[in-house]
């Protein structure tokens, strides 16, 4: 570049600043003081917590203080597993710490191939294909399988990677009512019988914890002519006799037609995944451009994912000990009173509502004060006017822990003032 060029481009020193209506930082304002009235309040920021050290699936050091991890998606406590941590480091001996490049260049390596076998293995599908993150492969998946003329139907309730992925398309999107199997069979009805249409739910949705009615609502959408894709994230490893997802707990692995699932989850490191069975389905590859145009995983992080699939096939012991850890919380807080976000254990989930973002913080850090973190979610993740602490039960919480998470629960409720 010339100097000329330069100077021409230079701005002055004593340049204005932008005006309030073109400063593109101004809608944040609200914002920051919703942020800054939390923080002045006193009360810890619950979108900043550090984990100083980790010492295993169910236990973390924060600020100092020992605290048990409530809050995490570690299902199946894969995180810390011997021979799933070996796999890790002899990839990272053998290849290096990371590819440099995409899956369609230079970023395909023998654990990436591995993975994705290990995943046809495991939901016992032919096809596979890996994706940086949970978030990008529905962002892929759901992009590319409907285009323009076509259609994307919806529960209301549906994770922002879902909403996200109607958005990178050109399909048309219609949302019906969250679970509601009528609303769908409604919907569907006034759509062209001729157009491409795909359906998306989820088994498990992760606010709430609430599983979909999918038997119902495969059935209406193959009534009517449609592609079911279901994402999985919150269920693989624990539900149906091999772990699979909702969809197999209630027999419809012949219904459905993509699975989409992640790796941050019960697997216990990062990444996303679709399988399926359709005999044209790796060519989706060769047209998804969040699979095209990002850089692949490392490959360490494909071989723990690898091994800890392969592991999650027999991990008979650990499902059975991560529904008795989730049935029994569930019950102990349902009996002293706190509002549920289902009448029963319906997942690894637990939500305990509450009445405003006051509360929920209020009782946030009085648990994390006496040694127990969960997550507090609030609007937009939840649905309008909800406020709640979100708990994520692991294999691994022994029953001296589930106690001790009890008796917190109790204090702080009591204290807050949300259990009498």
């Amino acid at each position: 570049m010339t100097e000329a060029a330069t100077t021409a481009h230079a701005l002055p020193v004593d340049a204005p600043e932008v005006a309030p209506e073109r400063d593109l930082m101004s809608k944040f304002d609200a914002l920051i003081a919703e942020r800054e009235a939390l923080i002045a309040s006193g009360v810890r920021n619950p979108f900043a917590i550090v984990m100083d050290e980790v010492k295993g699936p169910t236990q973390a050091v924060i600020r100092g203080k020992d605290t048990i991890l409530l809050g995490t998606y570690n299902y199946m406590g894969m995180t810390f597993d011997p021979d799933v941590i070996q796999a890790g480091k002899d990839a990272l001996d053998a290849f290096g710490s990371g590819t440099n490049g995409s899956r369609m260049l230079n970023g395909t390596f023998h654990d990436h191939i591995d993975v994705e076998q290990a995943l046809r293995e495991f939901y016992d599908m032919t096809g596979a294909i890996v994706f940086s993150t949970g978030y990008m492969a529905n962002l892929g998946i759901i992009s590319t399988l409907a285009g323009k003329g076509e259609y994307v139907i919806l529960d209301a309730d549906s994770h922002a990677s879902i909403y996200d992925g109607c958005k990178q398309g050109n399909a048309e999107i219609v949302r019906f009512r969250h679970n509601d199997v009528q609303d769908l069979d409604k919907r569907l009805g006034r759509l062209p019988k001729e157009a491409g249409k795909l359906v998306v739910l989820e088994g498990v949705y992760s606010m709430l914890g609430d599983i979909a009615p999918l038997k119902e609502m495969v059935a209406v959408a193959k009534k009517h002519g449609c592609m079911v894709l279901v994402d999985e994230a919150h269920s693989m490893g624990f539900f149906g006799p091999n772990g699979r997802g909702v969809y197999e707990e209630m027999g419809l692995t012949d219904e459905v037609d993509f699975v989409v699932g992640t790796f941050s989850k019960s697997v216990g490191t990062v990444g996303g995944f679709v399988v399926s069975n359709h005999p044209k389905f790796e060519m989706v590859r060769f047209a998804c451009r969040p699979y095209i145009f990002t850089a692949s995983l490392p490959p360490s992080v494909v071989a723990t994912a690898a091994t800890s699939i392969r592991k999650l096939m027999t991990a008979h012991d650990k499902r059975a000990q991560l529904w008795k850890n989730a049935r029994r919380l569930h019950g102990g807080l349902k009996a002293m009173g706190f509002k549920l976000g289902t009448e029963t254990s319906d997942s690894a989930i637990i939500a305990v509502i509450l009445t405003d973002q006051e509360q929920a913080i209020a009782i946030w850090q009085s648990l994390l004060e006496g040694g127990l973190y969960v997550n507090m979610a609030r609007p937009p993740a939840t649905p309008a006017g909800t406020f709640l602490l979100r708990c994520s039960l692991c294999a691994e919480h022994t029953d001296e822990q589930i106690t001790t998470i009890l008796g917190m629960f109790e204090t702080a409720g009591r204290a807050v003032g949300v259990i009498g």
